[in-house]
């Protein structure tokens, strides 16, 4: 496997970056996590433009223009010769000091995975799974905005243990009111007399690529 690091490609062996990193020290940083389907990618602008709001957002220039950074992802799953893939694009603050200021972060990192995933069994599709609402609420929009798709998963990982331990797959997030707002790591739908339905992103939900346009 061949990984995009920094403007070239690495054996993953050799895709290393520093302890000092602000990614790894602080979750500083942003990503998008992109399907391709028999060699096609799925929405590929929409996810680049989603990943440079969030870095604006954060006030983390991207050192590469959209098309290039298009083809970063491109050349990935061609390097690794899949059709069907998952890419895991990843922008962090970069090198630092052991602070918290990114003004001691000269140069972003850039790295980019083309490999393949299963989230669920096979069986899951087929049959559909169970969920649980857990305690770990959603972080609230009014803290931390839910259309900056960040490193820092800190929140959905708690509620994705606390469904492991009771038992189950997947795990329903919800708000500090209760209402319901995606699973840890997928949206929610519901099917209502014949249109499917999913939270806004303005109640706390990250704005879904794949629910873009339902309310």
């Amino acid at each position: 496997m061949l990984i995009y690091l920094n403007g070239k490609f690495v054996p993953k062996e050799e895709a290393k970056i520093s302890v000092f990193d602000h990614g790894l020290l602080y979750g500083d940083g942003v990503f998008e996590g992109i399907r391709s389907y028999n060699g096609r990618v799925f929405k590929l602008y929409e996810h680049l433009e989603r990943l440079y709001a969030s870095a604006k957002y954060i006030m983390l220039e991207i050192p590469l223009t959209m098309d290039e950074m298009a083809e970063v992802v491109l050349e990935s799953i061609r390097v690794n010769q899949l059709r069907d893939a998952y890419v895991r694009l990843v922008v962090t603050r970069g090198v630092g000091d052991l602070g918290l200021s990114p003004q001691k972060c000269p140069r972003p990192t850039i790295f980019c995975i083309a490999d393949q995933i299963e989230l669920y069994p096979s069986r899951f599709y087929e049959e559909g799974l169970e969920l649980i609402s857990v305690p770990t609420r959603r972080n609230a929009a009014d803290a931390l905005d839910p259309r900056v798709k960040s490193l820092n998963y800190l929140n959905n990982i708690l509620a994705k243990i606390e469904g492991e331990l009771c038992g189950y797959a997947e795990a329903l997030m919800v708000d500090r009111n209760g209402y319901v707002l995606e699973g840890t790591g997928a949206n929610i739908f519901l099917y209502r007399r014949g249109t499917l339905v999913t939270p806004p992103a303005y109640v706390g939900a990250l704005e879904g690529i794949t629910r873009a346009g339902r309310h």
